[in-house]
């Protein structure tokens, strides 16, 4: 039960940290790409690759605060669900080429900045 309240805790703040980061985002672009959760996304995907990187690097034991930064924080702060959304919402607009921007870029940036941060951590 511990481990459950740890990663909802992690939900909790990343979606926090999610909505707040979005909207200082939101304010600095044009609203017709979805550039906030694009950010987010690929800003999350680098997080959850350093925090493996990290507890790789380290060998630790324990799951419960790996669990509660990647399935708890990344889950709440990462948006797949507003990316998937978003994507629909593209194409019913007839913009299938941002669409498919949108799903390439952030499927792959996202795999290498994940790559990324295992990387960086192992590194240093």
């Amino acid at each position: 039960m511990q481990l459950v309240l740890l990663i909802g805790l992690g939900g909790f703040l990343g979606t926090i940290a999610r909505y707040l980061t979005g909207q200082l985002i939101f304010r600095q672009v044009t609203p017709s790409f979805p550039y906030s959760t694009l950010i987010v996304n690929l800003f999350g995907c680098f997080l959850i690759g350093l925090i493996y990187g990290w507890f790789e690097k380290q060998h630790l034991a324990t799951n419960d605060w790996k669990l509660m930064l990647t399935a708890g924080f990344c889950g709440g702060f990462t948006t797949f669900s507003a990316f998937s959304i978003e994507n629909i919402q593209l194409l019913r607009d007839g913009h299938f080429g941002m669409s498919i921007l949108y799903i390439f870029s952030s499927i792959l940036l996202g795999l290498l900045l994940t790559i990324g941060g295992i990387t960086l951590v192992k590194s240093i």
